[in-house]
């Protein structure tokens, strides 16, 4: 059977999640079934994580942060493959309440990418969930090599403030061995980069841009995509999913031919998920809360559907569920299993996943017919 759970954030990632999970069937189970552990994710947080699970090398590297301070971030490589998320360098996260969305930069992720590359990766696959920026991926372009210069022809910082006095982008320089480096970009939204759809006004709020910040940002982001099109030879500003990350998706798929796609759909292939559910006789997932927005790209849905074509059981177990939700998976062939057994807090069920994980895994064990 495939054990292909995402994480419960903030109580256990996805390895550990898997790890439960098979320890609870066992209990029942023994050795008379085979259990193989694929721990998953959608391309946000917990991606690199759930890689390292599975050994996959951690590489450590410090790098910018979004403002500049300096941060030690991890990515993961799998064979020829780096898995990197922009946000262990880039992300929202790293700054608490010191939030200037006119001053963050993507330098410290395009850092990241530059040392995959000088690690002899083949391919790359990054998540863009979680940004502090809103840069149109123009520091991860001047890690890589590309020049943002004003009317004199003076180099410009990469961060919006300064990039208002955009006049002119030179990308001789970009680092050539991005023709023959395939990089994914898992994105699960679809919003073009400018307007009011467009990566400042829906993402800028939640990054510390006001109302006016919002439209400084968007007039920044506008400038660069009109004299991006000159240099690069294309116009990708309606591109679905091109304001993700503050244009970081838009600025490495216009310079540097990166892929955008769904995120499971690009975890789910570079892990070999359908290969390995081919054989099963019972797939197994989770994560911590089932609702609305699992229906929509998220792991227990996206295993449910390779699972579903091939006539196999997928049993979800989740900490908390909406109802809605549930009727909706059940109509595709999942059952849901709370672990939750007994009254407790928020806080309690989360620091005791693992547990509730075993448990709730055994006494699904004990009434589901050995597959």
């Amino acid at each position: 059977m495939i054990i292909a759970p995402d994480k419960f954030k903030g109580s256990c990632d996805a390895g550990g999640v898997a790890d439960a999970l098979c320890a609870g069937l066992r209990d029942v189970w023994g050795a008379a079934a085979e259990y193989v552990l694929v721990p998953m994710a959608d391309g946000g947080d917990g991606t690199v994580q759930a890689f390292l699970a599975t050994g996959a090398v951690a590489r450590r590297v410090m790098v910018r942060g979004p403002l500049g301070d300096p941060v030690t971030a991890t990515y993961a490589r799998d064979g020829d493959t780096a898995i990197i998320e922009m946000a262990s360098a880039s992300g929202l996260a790293l700054l608490g309440e010191r939030r200037d969305a006119r001053a963050a930069t993507t330098f410290g992720t395009g850092q990241l990418l530059r040392d995959a590359i000088d690690g002899g990766a083949k391919s790359i696959v990054l998540g863009i969930g979680g940004s502090a920026t809103t840069d149109g991926g123009a520091g991860a372009l001047a890690a890589l090599g590309v020049r943002f210069l004003d009317a004199g022809g003076s180099p410009l910082a990469p961060d919006p403030q300064a990039l208002a006095k955009l006049a002119r982008i030179d990308a001789s320089r970009l680092d050539s061995r991005l023709r023959s480096i395939p990089i994914a970009i898992a994105c699960d939204v679809d919003n073009p980069l400018l307007g009011r759809d467009g990566a400042a006004a829906v993402y800028g709020p939640q990054k510390g841009a006001h109302d006016a910040d919002v439209v400084f940002l968007d007039g920044v982001l506008a400038r660069m995509a009109d004299l991006a099109t000159g240099v690069a030879g294309n116009d990708l500003r309606h591109l679905p999913g091109a304001g993700a990350a503050g244009g970081l998706g838009w600025g490495l798929a216009t310079f540097a031919g990166a892929r955008l796609a769904t995120g499971f759909d690009l975890i789910a292939r570079q892990r070999g998920l359908s290969a390995a559910l081919a054989g099963a006789t019972l797939c197994v997932t989770g994560e911590g809360r089932i609702d609305e927005q699992t229906l929509h790209g998220k792991v227990v849905a996206g295993v449910a559907g390779l699972a579903a074509p091939l006539g196999l059981a997928a049993i979800a177990f989740c900490g908390s569920i909406e109802h809605a939700a549930e009727e909706a998976l059940a109509q595709r062939g999942v059952a849901c299993v709370p672990i939750v057994d007994a009254p407790m807090t928020l806080a309690q069920a989360m620091h005791n996943a693992p547990a509730l994980l075993r448990s709730a895994a055994a006494r699904f064990a004990r009434v589901w017919p050995l597959p």
